[in-house]
C-alpha cells in the first residue's frame, strides 16, 4: 500500500476532517455499517465489543455507507442519532462514504487492496442470491457490515463477512491476538 492507512483523509461524523492517525497503536475493527439493513441490530454486538475491549486497546470504526439497497438513506446527523438512541453507540462513527462502485472512497479501496478474501462467506451470501440481489463479486464489499481488522502497526490483518457478528469466536480470537502483540 502506498499510503498509509493511517494518512487517509476521512471525516468524523460531526464533519471535521481527520485521519485515522489519532488511532495508531492501537488494534481497529473497521465496520461499513447502515442503519435499514436487517443486519443493523449487529450494532449492539459491536458496542459491547467496544465496552469489553476498549480498555485494552481495541478501537471500532463505523462508516455509514448507503451502497446496498439505499440501507443508509439519512444524513450524518439522523445516523448519529439513530445510533445513540437505539443501540447506545459509543464507538467512534464517521461521515458516509462509498465503500463500492466508481465512487468508492480511498480509505475503502486501500482497505480491499491489502485484504482481499473474507473470513466466514457462508450460507448468508446464498440467501442474498435467493431473495433476487446481487452481492458485488469478490474482492468488492458484499454487503453491509463488512469488517476489517487492522493490527497495532496498521497492517490489515483479516476481513469479515458481513454476517460473522462480534461475538463471533473467530473475530474475538483474532482481535485478542493483535491486542496481545
Amino acid at each position: 500500500m502506498s499510503q498509509s492507512i493511517y494518512e487517509i483523509p476521512v471525516n468524523t461524523i460531526t464533519g471535521e476532517t481527520t485521519t485515522l492517525a489519532p488511532y495508531q497503536g492501537k488494534v481497529l475493527l473497521v465496520v461499513n455499517v447502515a442503519s435499514k439493513c436487517g443486519l443493523t441490530p449487529q450494532y449492539e454486538g459491536l458496542e459491547k465489543l467496544y465496552q469489553a475491549k476498549q480498555a485494552e486497546g481495541l478501537e471500532i470504526l463505523g462508516f455509514p455507507a448507503n451502497n446496498f439497497l439505499a440501507q443508509e438513506p439519512g444524513t450524518n446527523e439522523e445516523i448519529q442519532q439513530f445510533c445513540s438512541l437505539n443501540y447506545q453507540v459509543d464507538f467512534p462513527l464517521f461521515a458516509k462514504i462509498s465503500v463500492a462502485g466508481e465512487d468508492k472512497h480511498p480509505l475503502y479501496q486501500a482497505l480491499i487492496a491489502a485484504q482481499p478474501e473474507r473470513i466466514g462467506e457462508g450460507p448468508w451470501w446464498k440467501d442474498l442470491v435467493e431473495y433476487g440481489l446481487t452481492p458485488n463479486p469478490k474482492p468488492e464489499i458484499l454487503w453491509n457490515f463488512e469488517k476489517f481488522l487492522i493490527g497495532k502497526k496498521g497492517d490489515i490483518v483479516a476481513r469479515f463477512a458481513p454476517d460473522i457478528t462480534a461475538d463471533d469466536e473467530r473475530i474475538v480470537s483474532a482481535i485478542e491476538t493483535e491486542l496481545a502483540k
